[in-house]
């Protein structure tokens, strides 16, 4: 029986890491969860799967959740940063799934590398701000990393067969977004209702915000050095929109490796909580004669820029990544809130990175530290 924690239980990530848990209920045990604002489905997480654990970030909905819960759970409910922490470190979880989405995720996966345990890592932040730091203290406490992102996952799977030595490329499959093939003259009157209408993928509100500015391919070019200790030149991206094909690895003979399936989640969740064996489910087969034509083309840098900003914090490097997440998590949730027009985003960060001295990274003080500077600075810019 393999025992989980989630860290975000509620979101798109969490609730898919569910349904693979209910796919999987005779292999799989959930032992901590958390959560925040959604109460309501906490409660029912809570009674469907009885974990002895879970987080409720704010004090006030803890009590709400408290006060709805069956008297009959014996569920512990713990807050805070502590909570999270506490989450994290469940002596008896194996794998902790890190869906929770933003710089919060930083300190809980922090601890559970430093108990060991397995890391299903499907916070962005985690890597993209920590880097090096986060896979040195992984190797120091020989804790695993497993990508849940699906273009990631892919690349893992690519590589199984394969020692890393012999990459010569890895290649980032991208939809491009709600906007692909758009212009900057187009994109100055974009609402939150257009940015969130994404064509493949289902996610929560601040990804597919970043998936409408490329954003989010950046942050993934960011993870992918780290997770396979490769150079930035050997990093392409290229605009896939069909989502069919996850990623690819090129190897040193030029052959070329691809993982394809449909865009469901689902299925990398399952591969992190079970590699490395492969398990039944019910999902969708592909058909390649169904889909009848898969395409590609190069992205266009120069009309969203944070693809490009990414790219350029990551052969900076430092503290500059950090800059770069910590900037764009205000801009899009300022975005969210219509106080910034989604132009304003790239923006914003090209001047708060303009503005950053990069530091080397050696502890986690060095991340938050970073991490203020940047939201101090886009006070000062507004």
């Amino acid at each position: 029986m393999k025992t989980i924690g989630i860290l975000g239980s509620t979101g798109s990530i969490g609730t898919q890491t569910l349904d693979v848990v209910r796919e999987n209920s005779d292999k799989i045990k959930v032992l901590s969860i958390s959560g925040n604002n959604n109460v309501e489905l906490l409660k029912e997480q809570i009674i469907e799967f009885n974990p002895n654990l879970c987080c409720v970030m704010e004090e006030k909905n803890a009590l709400k959740l408290k006060k709805i819960l069956p008297s009959h759970v014996k569920t512990e409910i713990v807050t805070g940063m502590e909570g999270l922490i506490a989450v994290a470190e469940h002596e008896p979880v194996e794998t902790l799934v890190t869906a929770i989405s933003g710089m919060i995720g930083l300190k809980p996966t922090v601890a559970a590398i430093k108990k060991g345990k397995t890391i299903a890592l499907a916070n962005k932040e985690t890597l993209v701000t920590g880097g090096s730091y986060i896979m040195n203290l992984a190797k120091k406490y020989k804790a695993p990393i497993l990508p849940v992102d699906s273009e990631h996952s892919a690349i893992f799977q690519c590589l199984m067969a394969n020692e890393d030595k012999a990459i010569n490329k890895i290649i980032l499959t991208a939809s491009g977004g709600p906007f692909r093939g758009r212009k900057t003259e187009y994109l100055k009157n974009i609402t939150v209702e257009d940015a969130l209408k994404h064509p493949n993928w289902s996610m929560g509100k601040k990804i597919t915000i970043d998936s409408a500015t490329l954003m989010n391919k950046g942050l993934e070019v960011i993870e992918a050095k780290f997770l396979f200790d490769i150079d930035i030149e050997q990093i392409e991206v290229v605009v896939h929109p069909q989502s069919i094909v996850h990623s690819a690895v090129e190897f040193i003979d030029h052959s070329t490796l691809a993982q394809l399936g449909h865009p469901d989640m689902r299925v990398p969740i399952q591969f992190a909580l079970f590699y490395p064996k492969r398990v039944k489910n019910s999902y969708k087969s592909l058909s390649l004669s169904d889909i009848g034509t898969l395409t590609f083309e190069k992205p266009d840098m120069d009309t969203f820029k944070c693809l490009r900003l990414a790219f350029e914090a990551l052969k900076v490097s430092g503290t500059m990544p950090t800059v770069l997440n910590a900037s764009n998590e205000v801009c899009v949730k300022m975005f969210l809130e219509n106080k910034i027009s989604f132009l304003d985003i790239g923006n914003i960060i090209e001047e708060v990175m303009l503005s950053h001295t990069p530091q080397e990274i050696d502890s986690i003080e060095t991340i938050l530290l970073a991490e203020n500077y940047a939201k101090t600075k886009i006070n000062e810019i507004l």
